[in-house]
């Protein structure tokens, strides 16, 4: 079987790219629409995002829980946010090693926003057989990009409601 290494899906928002980045671009919030994400803690926050930042994420799967650490990448107001994982752990993020990056685009579009959404698996090093069987058991019998096909189609979706409601 051939691992699928980037997952990606798209949904118009009626809010301007600068409002949805502003959004996205706050990890604090995340929690609002992801499925899996109940918020996160800024390191060292500032006004808004910037390249390098760090945040500690919290996550909940059925009854499992744990916190991830990520850095900001890319902070590109009104068109691009994208962070990495690199660290993980149940109580704090210690075990590290390359684990994802999330991106989100923004495009204005008469309609308001096309907002993309992408998760890419870095955990490149790991070999197919033991990222088969260790996504089978984390996600109940799904791979990784499956499972986050699906979270992210509600986590977009989230969004559009969201400020659909404003």
């Amino acid at each position: 079987m051939t691992r699928e290494f980037t997952v990606s899906d798209s949904i118009v928002v009626d809010a301007t790219a600068e409002d949805l980045y502003d959004a996205i671009s706050d990890p604090t919030h995340m929690g609002s629409w992801s499925p899996e994400n109940l918020g996160a803690v800024v390191l060292d926050p500032r006004d808004s995002a910037y390249v390098g930042m760090q945040f500690d994420g919290r996550n909940k799967r059925g009854r499992a829980q744990w916190v991830t650490r990520s850095t900001v990448t890319v902070a590109d107001p009104g068109k691009t946010f994208e962070f990495r994982v690199f660290a993980i752990g149940v109580k704090s993020p210690r075990l590290k090693g390359a684990n994802a990056t999330w991106r989100y685009d923004f495009e204005p579009t008469p309609q308001g926003t096309k907002v993309t959404e992408t998760w890419t698996d870095d955990r490149r090093k790991w070999p197919g057989a033991v990222a088969f069987v260790f996504d089978k058991i984390v996600t109940s019998g799904k791979t990784f990009p499956e499972f986050q096909r699906r979270n992210i189609r509600k986590t977009l979706e989230n969004l559009q409601t969201h400020f659909a409601a404003k």
